[in-house]
């Protein structure tokens, strides 16, 4: 910054169109999204300034429609991982010199680009991808992408602001520098903007990628690179590479120059590589930042004064959008004798109501999971249930992959408490109901705490505020984001960072600046005005 103090645009949460019937926007993702489908892609490797095809390609397939190919990927070798490192850190002198408001700029171009131009391509692309409907891919790919790129901007502007005091004839100024090396990102397929994200938040703050999208969201992540290309980000500073997932995190965490991960996935895979960084720490020039997010067995609890209609929507939106491929959807949910069978009676109607089937109808509410391998962990656990005296399914509990891989949404209720779809975490539309007796409120909140391995999002639901004070405080360890008479999922940037603990990542908040301060390591630069030229303290003197 050479010549002012410069303020950035003030944030502002982008608004989520609607997609009415006969509206342009629904004219044109439509349109998009018929364009997108009826041509096949080939998505390269971006390492430095190239675009690499290689000779081993993946094949991609709608969700929806798994014998309808779109296209292919590229698949990296070690070497082109390694190549991807060195173009990180070619570009890395000149990206972390760079004047803050240049990277500014080429950030809010992107969330600029996003939210014109780009906007249909990728909703349609998540939609295609990613088996979301528009409503929940306009939620994702656009508003919430828009809304991490313009706020990180606002926090990085907060953050470089934060300056130490100084006293008399001293100066302090505290230097917000990216890492000293490259960041490696590892994104899950279930949230384009969480992929765009993980990858932005850091360089954005002068650092440089190595990016390994999921190979369930390649086809969208080819759009966010497009973009970010657009938006006039140089060359080398994220680097996109696809193929085997052990192999190229084994690459990047034996590079000496390896300074940081951020990772959203599975609980297992995050502390299968935190192992790994530990037994290479004696190689790394600098100690590196561990960020993750990753599973989630998320609650709603409602109390006796609840009303059912609220907690029965709370449980099929939060539970059933995005067939419940959110680490933060609803799971378990426990209910008080004395409304259970009205709450229950609520939600078996919603449930006959919700169509399933390709996102590009618009009347459908749910569609299909990610891969065969989902189905068919789902359909197995939905068939052990069938067989199992502790449980019954009250609601759904039907599948079908012939087209495409569709479960429908099923609701499970079972006696005992830690049976094991209240404590493992499925990633689908299924829900576990638990009816408690209606004096056992306290005793419930101590279950829910102690049942699951996990603290990532939930939710409690009632009128009685002395029952919402002890929930919110018995259950102060067991979310990181806590939500009073809502569903559990939807966090919005800028209003609710989001994150948990224990099993469920390093709580470090996506969408507020704590994540920023992650990607930086201060240096605190104190210059004396006026420098002693004497040794000898007044208290020496006779």
């Amino acid at each position: 910054m050479a010549s002012g103090f410069f303020k950035t645009p003030q944030a502002i949460n982008e608004p989520v169109k609607d997609y009415s019937i006969n509206s342009p926007e629904r004219e044109e993702v439509l349109a998009t999204y018929k364009s997108l489908y009826n041509k096949q892609i080939q998505v390269p490797l971006y390492i430095g300034d190239s675009e690499i095809v290689t000779k081993q390609q993946t094949n991609m397939f709608p969700p929806h429609d798994h014998q309808h190919c779109v296209g292919s990927y590229s698949i990296a070798d070690q070497s082109h991982v390694e190549k991807a490192i060195e173009a990180s850190l070619e570009a890395r002198t000149s990206w972390a010199t760079m004047d803050w408001e240049q990277r500014a700029a080429i950030f809010l171009k992107a969330a600029d680009l996003i939210a014109g131009k780009f906007r249909s391509k990728i909703n349609a692309a998540t939609m295609i991808a990613q088996s979301k409907t528009i409503h929940q891919a306009e939620i994702d790919a656009a508003c919430e992408f828009i809304d991490f790129l313009t706020f990180n901007v606002q926090f990085m502007s907060e953050i470089y602001s934060e300056q130490p005091i100084s006293s008399e004839g001293v100066w302090n100024r505290l230097e917000y520098r990216p890492l000293e090396g490259f960041v490696y990102v590892v994104s899950p397929f279930n949230f384009t903007a969480i992929a765009g994200n993980l990858c932005a938040s850091a360089a954005l703050m002068g650092n440089v990628v190595v990016w390994k999208p999921s190979d369930h969201q390649v086809y969208s992540a080819q759009v966010i690179m497009e973009i970010f290309k657009e938006a006039g980000l140089p060359d080398g500073v994220i680097n996109m590479v696809m193929g085997d997932p052990e192999m190229i995190t084994n690459t990047v965490l034996s590079n000496p120059h390896f300074s940081g991960i951020h990772f959203t996935g599975s609980t297992h895979v995050f502390k299968n590589i935190w192992g790994k960084i530990g037994t290479n720490i004696q190689q790394y020039k600098t100690y590196p930042r561990i960020v993750g997010e990753t599973g989630g067995k998320d609650f709603i609890v409602a109390h006796p004064s609840a009303n059912t209609k609220i907690v029965s929507t709370a449980i099929v939106r939060g539970a059933f959008e995005f067939q419940g491929q959110k680490c933060s959807a609803a799971s378990r949910v426990y209910l008080p004798k004395s409304i259970a069978n009205e709450v229950i009676d609520n939600v078996k109607k919603d449930i006959e109501s919700i169509t399933i089937g390709s996102p590009e109808n618009f009347e459908n509410f749910m569609t299909a999971v990610i891969h065969e391998a989902s189905f068919d962990k789902l359909a197995g656990v939905i068939d052990r249930v069938k067989e199992d005296n502790e449980a019954e399914i009250v609601a759904g509990g039907t599948y079908d992959k012939s087209q495409g891989y569709f479960i429908h949404p099923t609701v499970i209720l079972t006696k005992n408490p830690h049976y094991s779809t209240m404590e493992t975490e499925l990633f689908g539309p299924i829900v576990t109901l638990y009816i408690y007796p209606d004096n056992e409120w306290e005793e419930t909140l101590k279950l829910i705490d102690n049942t699951s391995e996990y603290a990532l999002t939930g939710a409690v639901i009632s009128s009685d505020r002395k029952a919402i004070d002890s929930a919110t405080k018995l259950l102060v360890n067991a979310a990181g984001n806590f939500y009073i008479n809502d569903k559990p999922t939807g966090a919005v940037v800028g209003q609710q960072p989001f994150g948990g603990a224990r099993a469920s990542g390093t709580n470090d908040k996506a969408g507020s600046k704590l994540n920023l301060l992650r990607w930086v390591s201060p240096r605190l630069l104190k210059e004396t005005l006026v420098p002693p030229t004497d040794y000898r303290y007044p208290f020496l003197g006779k």
